[in-house]
């Protein structure tokens, strides 16, 4: 049982890989990044990184253009996960209790003395961006300190794909496809545990 669970996940990562590819190398490809990047940051589920990786790999003299590509679209989006909680919240604000308001008061104190290190290391790191995107909306995040940690964190994050896939791409795709049952395997449960550390928050 345990073994045609695992022949179907392969199987099932193998077509989604295949396909992505095919994307990639397809002519709204870079179109197709741009949106993917920008909604992931307010509010899909899917991060822009499994389109940028096969991409990348169908031409890696595009490279860096391609991660600033991502790199733009996504902190554009994290305007629009901004929007979402300051206006969102805003319009509720006027029903909330004293209480709550005075607890929300406190959470924008803290969050906003250590807003920039949050966004950057959210904006690097498999945490969802987008609860920070929102989160820093909700609690009026300096516009200025989000956009330059945006800028830094999804950069950083892209053109270091980039970087790696330019350098040693054709070994690099030969060991994706070779290792890609484990390695969907390993983003589930970062993905996951990304949600689970949300929570604990």
């Amino acid at each position: 049982m345990g073994q045609g669970i695992k022949q179907i996940w392969q199987k099932t990562m193998r077509s989604l890989y295949d396909w992505t590819m095919g994307l990639a190398s397809g002519e709204r490809a870079v179109w197709a990044l741009c949106v993917v990047a920008f909604v992931e940051s307010s509010f899909f589920p899917i991060p822009p990184d499994l389109l940028l990786i096969p991409l990348i790999l169908s031409d890696r003299t595009k490279a860096f253009r391609i991660a600033a590509y991502a790199t733009l679209a996504s902190v554009l989006g994290g305007y629009l996960g901004y929007g979402i909680g300051y206006f969102a919240y805003a319009a509720i604000e006027p029903y909330l209790s004293a209480g709550f308001i005075d607890k929300v008061d406190w959470f924008r104190g803290q969050y906003n003395t250590y807003g920039a290190w949050v966004v950057f290391m959210a904006g690097i790191t498999p945490f969802p961006y987008k609860i920070i995107t929102i989160a820093s909306g909700v609690t009026h995040l300096d516009l200025a300190v989000f956009t330059v940690a945006s800028v830094l964190a999804r950069g950083a994050r892209f053109f270091l794909i980039a970087g790696l896939l330019w350098k040693w791409g054709a070994p690099m795709k030969v060991w994706i496809e070779k290792n890609l049952g484990w390695l969907s395997v390993v983003f589930f449960l970062l993905l996951i545990g990304g949600f689970l550390l949300v929570k604990l928050i």
